[in-house]
């Protein structure tokens, strides 16, 4: 599904990855983890064709980049951190049914659908201004989802949540991996991913420095400037959070 094959990048004259390579296969859920100013952004924004590698070659699903970067913004769904600059509708109901004709029932009925398996039917005519900010994010999500992606992206999605909000948003990442939709997650905060991601990848100065499964990436996050879970650092493994 992802195939990163010694990338580099520059942004702004900063050399941002120097000599990144790594693999993810379909249906699997990846976490990105680092300090502030590792990369993890930046990579996302490769993997949806926003950037292109100054050297080396990725490839998501087939197309690679350089050359096919529209292709794979097509077959993918990025939700930035910050949701007030991706909700473009001023209605939930217009966000989620951007590009669809008004003759288009079963296109608004599929969106509707959407809308009520994230809790948000009931604010499908309120406007955006109203909504929580989980519940903005939801919307996002949803709206990305709408285009059917081979691919989700998710830029920090746990970041200023309350309890009910961090509950929710994992129901929404659990659901989607249950789907068997590939997702790549950024995380600062991995608490409540550890019993999520299939597989985990740390970035540090422009390089992967660990790759792999929680159990092999775990005890090797305190050295890279990442806590760990506290379940893991109380000698409990990975355990659902809760």
């Amino acid at each position: 599904m992802i195939h990163f094959t010694d990338i580099h990048f520059t942004y702004d004259r900063a050399k941002v990855f120097q000599g990144i390579s790594l693999r993810l296969e379909r249906g699997l859920t990846l976490a990105l983890v680092g300090a502030n100013g590792s990369g993890k952004s930046t990579l996302l924004s490769l993997l949806a064709g926003l950037y292109v590698p100054d050297k080396g070659s990725l490839s998501v699903a087939g197309y690679a980049s350089p050359g096919q970067e529209k292709a794979i913004r097509l077959l993918s769904g990025l939700v930035v951190q910050d949701a007030d600059l991706q909700i473009l509708g001023a209605t939930v109901g217009e966000d989620l049914c951007l590009g669809l004709h008004p003759t288009d029932t079963a296109g608004i009925a599929e969106a509707k659908g959407l809308a009520a398996s994230f809790q948000l039917e009931g604010l499908w005519d309120e406007p955006v201004q109203v909504l929580s900010w989980g519940q903005k994010r939801k919307l996002c999500i949803a709206a990305a989802l709408r285009r059917k992606p081979k691919l989700l992206l998710l830029d920090e999605p746990f970041s200023g949540l309350d309890y009910p909000g961090l509950r929710e948003m994992r129901s929404v990442l659990l659901a989607n991996k249950a789907a068997k939709l590939t997702q790549v997650i950024s995380a600062h905060d991995i608490e409540p991913l550890a019993d999520i991601a299939d597989l985990w990848a740390v970035l540090e100065k422009g390089r992967l420095v660990a790759w792999g499964t929680a159990a092999e990436v775990f005890p090797l996050l305190a050295g890279h400037h990442v806590r760990p879970p506290c379940s893991w650092q109380a000698g409990l493994g990975v355990r659902p959070w809760e």
